[in-house]
C-alpha cells in the first residue's frame, strides 16, 4: 500500500488537492468578503443620516458585490492547479465569468431599485414616479447581461449577436409591444404630469374608481373604493378617456351640484300676510324689505296700469325661497368661500321646476362631504312648506290608496 507521501506525489492526487484548495479558498474569500463588507456597510449606515446607503443595503446591492469574490477567486485559482486540462480550465473560466456578470447585473438591479426608493421619498418623486423608466432600464440591463454571457460561453462577438437581433427586430417588436407602448405612455404621463401615485381616478369602462397605488412599466394599479384592485395597461390611459380628481383635491373644495324639483302647481305670488311671516326669517331680513321697496318703485312707474295685478311685479314664493337658499349657502360655515356658489333655476319639465344648488364644500373628505350635502338638503326639504312650496314626485302606491280612500271617492262608490 503506497504511503501518504507517495499518494501526494501522484499527478491526479495533486490535481484533486489543488481543486479542493481552490474551492476552499473561493468559499473562504466569499465568506470573508461578505461578512467584512456587510459589517462595514451596516456600521456606516447606522452612523450616517443618508438614505441611499440604507436603501442599497435593504435591496441587497452589497450582498451581490460580496458574492463576486468566490467566482473571481475560482476563476484565477483554477489556472494555478497543476494537471487541469485546458478545456476544463476554459469551461470553468466561462462559467465563472457568467457568475460574475450575473452578480454585477443583480447588483446594478438592486442599485436601481434603491435609487427609485430614494427618489420616491422626495417631493418631485412623489409627483413624478420613475418606476416605469427603472423597469425599462432593468430590462435593458438583463438583455445586455444575457448577451455578454452568451458571447462568453459561445466565444462569439457581441456585435454578431446584435446583428442577429437586428434581423429579428420585427419579432422583437411584436414580443415587446406592450413594453414599448407602456414605456411611451409612462413618459407621456410623467412629462405632462397627468398621473401620480395617490390620485383618485375614474375609468368606468374598466370598472376602475379609486386611488392609484402603483405606476409601473406595463400596468397601473388602482385600489377601488370597495377595496378591490384594478390593473390598467399603461397605454390605455393615453388612448382612452379617464377622470382625475386631483384638481378637486388640490382646490380644497368638492362640488355640490344637485337640484330640488319643485312642483310647478305650488308656485304662486306672495300676499301681504305671507310676506310679513317670511320677513321674520333671519336670512330674509335684508332681502324682503329691499326687494319690496324695489318692486314698489318699479310699479309706481306704471301709473294707472298698476291697478291691474297682472301688470305689477310681485314677489313669488319660489323666488323668495331661491333668495333664502342663496343666503343660507353664503352663510354656511362648511361651504367654500373662494369657489362658485350659485342657486339657479333650470328648465322646467315633466319632473317639475328644478332649483339647482351649485357650490363647493370646504372639505374634500368623502364622508364629510356627504354629511354636509345631506344636512343642507334635509334642511331645505323640511323648509319648503314654510314658503308654500312642494317637492315634485311621481305618485306612489300610498298616494293612490289615499286618493281611493278619500270621502268623495267613498261617497261616489256608495252612490253607485
Amino acid at each position: 500500500m503506497p504511503s501518504l507521501s507517495q499518494l501526494i506525489d501522484l499527478p491526479w492526487m495533486r490535481t484533486l488537492l489543488g481543486v479542493l484548495a481552490v474551492l476552499a479558498l473561493a468559499w473562504l474569500a466569499g465568506e470573508l468578503c461578505r461578512r467584512l463588507l456587510l459589517r462595514l456597510v451596516c456600521g456606516v449606515a447606522r452612523r450616517t443620516a443618508w438614505h441611499w446607503d440604507d436603501a442599497l443595503l435593504q435591496h441587497g446591492a452589497f450582498g451581490w458585490l460580496a458574492r463576486l469574490a468566490s467566482p473571481l477567486a475560482l476563476s484565477y485559482g483554477i489556472a494555478l492547479v497543476p494537471g487541469v486540462p485546458a478545456a476544463v480550465e476554459a469551461a470553468v473560466a466561462k462559467a465563472m465569468l457568467a457568475l460574475v456578470v450575473l452578480c454585477v447585473v443583480m447588483a446594478l438591479n438592486a442599485a436601481l431599485s434603491a435609487a427609485e426608493d430614494v427618489f420616491r421619498q422626495t417631493t418631485v418623486g412623489q409627483q413624478r414616479p420613475i418606476k416605469g423608466a427603472v423597469q425599462l432600464t432593468k430590462l435593458g440591463l438583463y438583455l445586455v447581461g444575457a448577451l455578454v454571457v452568451i458571447a462568453a460561453v459561445t466565444g462569439k462577438q457581441v456585435g454578431l449577436l446584435l446583428s442577429g437581433l437586428g434581423a429579428m427586430s420585427a419579432v422583437l417588436m411584436l414580443i415587446f409591444k406592450d413594453t414599448i407602448l407602456g414605456f411611451v405612455a409612462g413618459v407621456q404621463l410623467s412629462s405632462n404630469d397627468l398621473l401620480r401615485v395617490g390620485d383618485w381616478i375614474e375609468m368606468p369602462q374598466l370598472n376602475a374608481d379609486g386611488d392609484v397605488i402603483d405606476i409601473a412599466l406595463h400596468t397601473i394599479k388602482v385600489r377601488n373604493w370597495d377595496k378591490t384592485v384594478t390593473s390598467i395597461p399603461s397605454w390605455r390611459l393615453m388612448s382612452e378617456p379617464y377622470k382625475n380628481w386631483r384638481g378637486m383635491q388640490e382646490s380644497g373644495g368638492r362640488r355640490i351640484k344637485r337640484a330640488l324639483h319643485i312642483d310647478a302647481a305650488s308656485v304662486h305670488f306672495l300676499d301681504e300676510a305671507q310676506i310679513a311671516r317670511l320677513a321674520r326669517l333671519r336670512l330674509l331680513a335684508d332681502y324682503l324689505p329691499t326687494k319690496t321697496r324695489d318692486l314698489a318703485q318699479w310699479n309706481q312707474t306704471l301709473g294707472e296700469a298698476a291697478t291691474l295685478p297682472a301688470n305689477r311685479r310681485r314677489l313669488t314664493n319660489l323666488g323668495t325661497f331661491r333668495a333664502y337658499v342663496q343666503a343660507y349657502l353664503d352663510g354656511h360655515p362648511r361651504i367654500h368661500r373662494g369657489l362658485s356658489c350659485i342657486v339657479r333655476q333650470l328648465d322646467g319639465g315633466a319632473q317639475g321646476v328644478p332649483l339647482e344648488l351649485y357650490c363647493f364644500t370646504a372639505t374634500t373628505a368623502w364622508a364629510e362631504y356627504e354629511g354636509i350635502q345631506a344636512d343642507i338638503f334635509e334642511h331645505l326639504f323640511a323648509l319648503l312648506p314654510e314658503f308654500g312650496l312642494a317637492l315634485y314626485q311621481q305618485p306612489s302606491g300610498q298616494d293612490v290608496r289615499a286618493a281611493l280612500a278619500s270621502p268623495a271617492r267613498a261617497r261616489a262608490l256608495a252612490g253607485a
